[in-house]
């Protein structure tokens, strides 16, 4: 060792005892750290608390000797050596002290055969640590190298700048740069990243330090001599401070390109399916308006002018023609029944107050299920001129329709409360009832739930969203938004 520098655990009963032997070391040209202990508690607490290089322990001491002093190392696995000093040669008690895992047995009377005793033991300790670095060493090497990625170790520094003190050898495979090469020339790194990246790579290793949390980035690289060739990366990584006041980050970088286009594809196939439900629901709506105006105007049409014939043939038939006047009573009553079926079907499929407004439309199936249901309903809006894409205020109907029919099936509520409000490019519908309540994390994904996934399915592609909120037996709250216009085609892509 270059420096006789050591630092000794003295399990002493005695600072005169303690005073010995640190002047027999100083003697030898040690330069020694100590603390005495007398207590397995005291050596306890020593040896998690700091480090040692050797330990020099009595014999016996009133109420704690070398035996348990040699227990204690082993319980904990503190691999230091034990230099055991005693008042006189006794072979029995050292044969004892060295079958337990002492080092060495020196006697009081001959302390200067301490200093070469403790020179060789230090140094044996020293051969042993460095030979089991090497060996973690080379074994994590193996392993890094192996590992599907980056490994690394980066050093940020007070005034900003940065370093790379450790990169795997897999650093060509993934980043197209040798270690070397990096560690050698750390701004690489931010070469590479795309310049739309960047930032977002400083800011997230700025914010990681300061924090002292962990860092997880995505960014896309650009690799190759060329550099045409775009890699998607994560980099994940630890943090930590050093007393110096350099962060210290160890993590891994890997790449992420397939499974970031493979997510892209299912992203681009999940807008398309989007856009085609869109599309369907788009249809589906025009062709209900017309199926509906066919039968109002149409067949609706046709019944009101049979219902006229019939009162005109009814008006002329003699008092007499008591069975005939029956049948044209009978076939009014029929014709009555159908032409209430017909506005119904017809009201259904689309209700005609939807040509009035989003606010009217609702109205009008508030009470439509007030009186259906039997259930109390308050309705509150802002304001009847509510402007909203026609698009968006069937969506916003249907919707509302599908939340009160859940209500109906499931809630078992005695009260309902629903409100819409707009502040001109928002538009917001909240339905609450105080019904059984509605479990979130399971009742909204269950399997089955296709009239919430519709909900949803709607919102989200008209650029708005539902959050349903509840607790069993507390009552459900369904919160929709929706912008008033549609979005731009730009906007509908991303």
């Amino acid at each position: 060792m270059k420096e006789r520098v050591i630092r000794a655990l003295l399990v002493q009963n005695s600072d005169q005892e303690a005073q010995a032997i640190l002047a027999a070391l100083a003697a030898g040209g040690f330069s020694v750290i100590s603390r005495r202990v007398e207590t397995a508690d005291q050596m306890r607490g020593a040896l998690l608390g700091e480090d040692w290089n050797v330990v020099l322990s009595d014999l016996n001491l009133p109420a704690f000797g070398a035996i348990e002093a040699l227990a204690i190392l082993s319980t904990l696995g503190a691999k230091l050596p034990m230099i055991v000093a005693t008042d006189a040669a006794d072979a029995e008690s050292a044969s004892k002290v060295i079958e337990a895992g002492a080092t060495e047995v020196v006697t009081k009377l001959a302390l200067h055969r301490l200093v070469p005793v403790v020179e060789r033991n230090v140094r044996e300790l020293y051969e042993a640590t460095v030979a089991a670095f090497k060996e973690s060493e080379t074994r994590f090497q193996a392993i890094a190298a192996n590992l599907p990625g980056v490994v690394f170790q980066d050093l940020l520094y007070e005034d900003g700048s940065a370093d790379l003190a450790y990169v795997s050898e897999g650093s060509h495979l993934v980043l197209g740069v040798t270690a070397e090469r990096l560690m050698s020339h750390p701004e690489l790194i931010i070469d590479m990243i795309v310049p739309e990246d960047r930032n977002s790579f400083v800011q997230a290793r700025t914010q990681s330090a300061k924090q002292l949390t962990p860092r997880n980035w995505e960014g896309r690289i650009r690799v190759g001599t060329d550099g045409r060739e775009t890699k998607w990366v994560n980099l994940r990584a630890n943090v930590r401070r050093m007393s110096s006041g350099v962060v210290v980050s160890d993590g891994i970088i890997s790449n992420i390109t397939e499974s970031k286009l493979a997510q892209r594809a299912i992203e681009a196939q999940q807008l398309q399916l989007r856009q085609l439900a869109s599309h369907i629901e788009h249809v589906k709506e025009k062709e209900r308006g017309h199926i509906a105006r066919e039968i109002q105007d149409d067949l609706g049409g046709t019944m009101t002018a049979a219902k006229i014939d019939l009162a005109w043939l009814r008006a002329r038939l003699k008092p007499e023609l008591v069975k005939l006047v029956e049948k044209v009573d009978a076939m009014q009553a029929l014709l009555d029944s159908a032409i209430e079926a017909t506005g119904r079907i017809s009201r259904s499929l689309r209700p005609l107050v939807l040509d009035y407004g989003v606010a009217a439309a609702i109205e009008w199936q508030v009470k439509e299920f007030r009186k259906r249901m039997g259930i109390p309903c308050d309705f509150v809006c802002s304001r009847e001129d509510i402007a909203v894409d026609p698009e968006f205020a069937t969506a916003l109907f249907r919707i509302f329709q599908e939340t009160l029919t859940n209500i109906a099936k499931h809630a078992r509520a005695t009260h309902v409360d629903i409100s819409l409000e707009d502040d001109g490019t928002t538009v917001v519908l909240t339905v609450t009832d105080d019904g059984g309540g509605i479990d979130p994390d399971f009742d909204v994904h269950k399997a089955g739930s296709y009239g919430i996934r519709s909900m949803r399915e709607r919102a989200d592609f008209l650029g708005g969203n539902i959050d349903i909120s509840g607790a069993p037996g507390a009552g459900t709250l369904v919160r929709v938004s929706l912008p008033a216009k549609r979005p731009s085609r730009a906007a509908e892509s991303q």
